[in-house]
């Protein structure tokens, strides 16, 4: 268990750079040399290296180097622990908004039931029909 939940941070650790995201985000569209990686990016080599290094620590890319081009692939395994974390996260999240709704409809129902009857009951209640103090009718 503790394994997993180091492994969780390390997703989230790497997931929290924009730049690593967004590598994340081509490799979903299929594999990709570091070097087609590097080109939206405004950063040398070494930096962007960087970045796939703590990808891959995290278990998110898979990389080969094959004679001088290194070629980089996502391992979408590593998304199930977030995943999983996310479903339970939801579970717990839905389980307290579904209380509190409950709660809610118990307090309308009890100020319903604790509210006096308005006055417009009343007066219809009470309303006689009076003659008209005009002329002809």
């Amino acid at each position: 268990m503790a394994n997993q939940l180091s492994q969780l941070d390390q997703v989230f650790a790497a997931l929290a750079d924009p730049t690593r995201r967004a590598i994340v985000m081509r490799l979903c569209a299929g594999e990709a040399s570091v070097g087609e990686l590097a080109s939206p990016f405004d950063m040398a080599l070494p930096s962007l290296m960087k970045h796939i290094h703590v990808l891959e620590t995290c278990g998110l890319v898979l990389s080969e180097k094959e004679g001088r081009v290194r070629t980089c692939r996502l391992d979408p395994e590593a998304l199930l622990s977030a995943e999983d974390w996310f479903q339970h996260q939801r579970a717990i999240w839905e389980a307290r908004l579904d209380r509190f709704e409950a709660y809610v409809m118990k307090l309308k129902k009890e100020r319903a039931a604790a509210k006096p009857p308005s006055r417009n009951a009343k007066k219809s209640d009470k309303t006689t029909h009076k003659p008209s103090k005009r002329k002809g009718t």
